[in-house]
């Protein structure tokens, strides 16, 4: 029997493509360190991000793609993930340790768009990525109540402000650091200085994802973030009713003009099914998350349904993706996080390309 050798399984492999980012696994170098023992192979898989949405798609292609090989046992596929640095742009300033900044944003207050956040630094936390959230909602940070952590962070010689950690995800918020009655009177300067001293004087370690709240709007810090560090792209939270699609469509043209990736749209409080008769009930409104998808050519991540256990756990400081995580609420959180890890592998990929095509005309 001919020895099946690492030329053949690499050419196998060569034929499977991954489904978000359109290129071969060899090609994205994502298989590493073929053994191969007589008729046994056994390979390691490393995806663009540990909350792939298709991981066991991919992982079934690659496996019939190697069994097909004349004379293959056995196959044995070890999984893992190494999500891409964003490059960014050369006049910002990336955060040390930090490959990828998600900013999630609204065009108006009311929309959920802090639970989201929450929800979805925990989703991608929980598939294993390193997460953080910045709290950057400095007039109403509601981070440390969603996240129940009511303790002041420490800082270190150097005066480094350490970010608290709390289920798995690494937190800063200017609600630790003032009375949950006491409002933040501040002019816009202060808040811009504030702002960028979360961003650059905390010591946020090494994170896939760093998550930012922004407040409601496009004002001052919305504006501070994009010109301060490179930011992967953003997340705009709507609801289904005009006036917040109205808004929505505000910020997707706000981060457009300051040249920041819209990752999608999250359509929150979408329906509510009763939990007696299981009616669905479209209580905002219907499809204004698609008609505003179409309209800017930007993905629909997914909907998030209108529930009580989701304010519920956010006052509770127990996160729905937490407290129920085999919920219909929780899963679909779940969903939209598995692709915005997929859009932004996406977009750092669109970034090396564009980057090796400038290399290679100069």
């Amino acid at each position: 029997m001919a020895q099946i050798t690492e030329t053949q399984v690499l050419e196998a492999l060569s034929e499977v493509m991954d489904p978000e980012l359109n290129k071969s696994l060899v090609s994205l170098n994502m298989i590493r360190d073929v053994l191969i023992e007589e008729s046994n192979v056994r390979f390691s898989l490393i995806l663009t991000t540990s909350a792939c949405p298709l991981k066991k798609q991919i992982e079934d292609s690659a496996r019939v793609a190697v069994e097909a090989i004349a004379g293959v046992g056995t196959v044995i596929i070890d999984m893992g993930a190494e999500v891409p640095k964003a490059k960014g742009l050369p006049d910002k300033k990336a955060i040390p340790g930090i490959k990828n900044i998600i900013a999630v944003a609204s065009g108006k207050g009311g929309v959920g768009k802090s639970t989201v956040a929450v929800n979805l630094a925990l989703s991608l936390s929980k598939e294993g990525a390193a997460v953080g959230i910045l709290d950057a909602d400095v007039f109403g940070p509601s981070v440390p109540m969603m996240m129940g952590v009511h303790e002041q962070p420490q800082s270190t010689e150097d005066e480094k402000i350490i970010p608290i950690k709390s289920n798995g995800i690494e937190i800063m918020s200017v609600g630790f650091m003032l009375d949950e009655e006491t409002p933040l009177i501040w002019r816009g300067p202060l808040v811009m200085q504030l702002v960028k001293q979360f961003l650059t004087g905390v010591v946020w370690g090494e994170l896939d994802y760093l998550v930012i709240d922004l407040p409601p709007g496009t004002g001052d810090v919305q504006l501070t973030l994009v010109q301060t560090v490179p930011v992967t792209g953003v997340v705009i939270v709507t609801t289904p009713q005009d006036i917040a699609l109205l808004d929505a469509r505000r910020a997707i043209k706000m981060f457009g003009e300051v040249n920041v990736p819209i990752i999608g749209i999250a359509e929150n409080m979408s329906y509510f099914v009763c939990p007696h008769c299981s009616e669905k009930t479209e209580i905002f409104s219907h499809g204004g998350g698609e008609k505003t998808s179409e309209r800017y050519n930007v993905p629909l991540l997914g909907h998030i349904p209108l529930d009580p256990s989701i304010r519920e756990g956010g006052d509770s400081g127990s996160p729905i993706v937490v407290a129920e995580p085999d919920s219909v609420q929780a899963k679909a959180i779940a969903e939209i996080a598995g692709r915005v890890a997929a859009r932004i592998s996406v977009l750092d990929l669109e970034e090396s390309t564009e980057e090796s095509a400038e290399g290679a005309e100069a």
